[in-house]
C-alpha cells in the first residue's frame, strides 16, 4: 500500500489551543505525522510518495470558495496588525447575532468562518493545509489507478471542516474533498466511513443532503463528547440525502466489543448503499490512553479494524485524522492498514 506524506506538514504549528478553560499547548501537532511515516518504513508497508500538486477546483466544490479564500489570507491579515503568534478567533456568530455579512476585519472574520477555538492559523498553516488535501487527492488518484488501497497521511486532519468553517483542528476536509473527487471521475456512489472518536461533522454536514455519498459516523455520544452539536442517531440525512447518513454515538468507556458491533453495522450499511469507494476517515484516537478521549481500544484492536473493512471488498482510500497519543499513534493507525492487508 503506498502512503502519500508531504514534509510540509510540519509548518504548521499551532503555539495554543483552548481547552478545559485553559490556554494549552496544541494536541495536534507535528509529530504525530512523523510518528506514523516512521511507521509506515518500520513495517515496510510500501512506498511513500510526495503528493501531486492539485488545483483548488474540487475542493470548491465542497467548501464555499470564499471560505477557502480567507484560508487563504488569512495569515497575512493577522500579521498585519502586529501579531506573530498563533490567530485564534474570540467572537463566534452563535443564535440572535447574524452570520450572513462577513466582517472585515481578521477578528472578526476568524470568528464568522470557525466552529471553535480549536483550529489555530499560523504563518505557515496554509501551506501544510495546501498539502494535506494535495495528500488526499493524490492517494484517491492511486485508488483509481487500480491500487487496492492507499494512505493519505494528512495533517492537518479535516473531518471537523464544513462548509465554510474550520474548528477541531481542521481546515480543508480531506476525505469530503476526495469523496467529491472519486464521483467526479465517475463513481457513482462513494461511502465514507469515520473511525475517530469525535464526530466528523464537518463531513456529516457537507453531504447531508446528497444521496450520492454515504456517511457513517462512530464516536463518542455528541451528549457529552466534543463537538457536541452535531452525531445524535437521529440525523439520518435530509431532502435527497435522506437515509444516507448514520450515526452510531457510544458512551465513555466503549471498548472493542461493543465498538465492533458499531464497525459491523456502518459497514454493512455502506454495502447496502452500494458503494464504489470506501473513504475511511482514519482518526486513532479511539485508543485507550488517548488524553482527550475515552474510549478503550487496544493496539491490538486497530488490525481488526483493518481487517473488517477490506472484508468490503471495495477500492480504498485511508485519510489521517485524529490520534492523540503520540507515542502509540504509528503502532495503531499503520496496525489498521497492515490488518487490511491481511498481515
Amino acid at each position: 500500500m503506498k502512503t502519500v506524506y508531504s514534509p510540509d506538514h510540519a509548518a504548521h504549528a499551532g503555539h495554543w489551543e483552548v481547552a478545559r478553560g485553559a490556554m494549552v499547548p496544541c494536541f495536534e501537532k507535528p509529530i504525530r505525522a512523523e510518528y506514523v511515516r516512521a511507521r509506515v518504513e518500520e513495517v515496510g508497508l510500501g512506498e511513500i510518495v510526495l503528493p501531486k500538486v492539485w488545483s483548488m477546483e474540487t475542493a470548491r466544490k465542497v467548501h464555499d470558495p470564499a471560505y477557502l479564500a480567507f484560508l487563504g489570507k488569512a495569515w497575512d491579515m493577522w500579521a498585519a496588525e502586529g501579531n506573530h503568534t498563533s490567530a485564534l478567533p474570540m467572537t463566534w456568530p452563535v443564535r440572535g447575532l447574524r452570520n450572513d455579512v462577513p466582517p472585515e476585519c481578521i477578528e472578526g472574520l476568524l470568528g464568522f468562518y470557525s466552529m471553535d477555538a480549536g483550529a489555530s492559523i499560523t504563518a505557515g498553516t496554509w501551506k501544510a493545509v495546501k498539502a494535506s488535501m494535495d495528500c488526499a487527492l493524490t492517494a484517491a488518484e492511486i485508488v483509481a489507478g487500480g491500487a487496492r488501497a492507499a494512505f493519505a497521511l494528512c495533517r492537518p486532519p479535516g473531518h471537523h471542516s464544513g462548509p465554510a468553517f474550520m474548528g477541531g483542528y481542521c481546515f480543508i476536509n480531506n476525505a469530503s474533498v476526495a469523496a467529491q473527487w472519486f464521483r467526479d471521475q465517475g463513481a457513482a456512489r462513494v461511502a465514507i466511513l469515520d473511525v475517530d472518536y469525535h464526530h466528523g461533522n464537518g463531513t456529516q454536514d457537507i453531504f447531508y443532503e446528497r444521496g450520492d455519498v454515504f456517511v457513517a459516523n462512530i464516536h463518542g455520544d455528541p451528549k457529552t463528547e466534543y463537538p457536541y452539536f452535531l452525531g445524535h442517531a437521529d440525523e439520518t440525512g435530509r431532502g435527497a440525502g435522506e437515509g444516507c447518513n448514520v450515526n452510531y454515538p457510544l458512551p465513555f468507556g466503549t471498548a472493542w466489543d461493543t465498538w465492533s458491533l458499531a464497525l459491523d453495522a456502518a459497514c454493512d450499511r455502506a454495502e447496502a448503499f452500494g458503494a464504489e469507494v470506501i473513504v475511511v476517515s482514519l482518526g486513532v484516537d479511539t485508543f485507550e490512553r488517548d488524553p482527550i478521549s475515552a474510549f478503550k481500544l487496544k493496539t491490538a484492536d486497530y488490525p481488526k479494524m483493518g481487517a473488517r473493512i477490506a472484508k468490503l471488498g471495495k477500492p480504498t482510500l485511508f485519510v489521517f485524522e485524529g490520534g492523540y497519543a503520540v507515542d502509540e499513534i504509528g503502532v495503531n493507525a499503520v496496525g489498521v492498514l497492515t490488518g487490511f492487508e491481511g498481515r
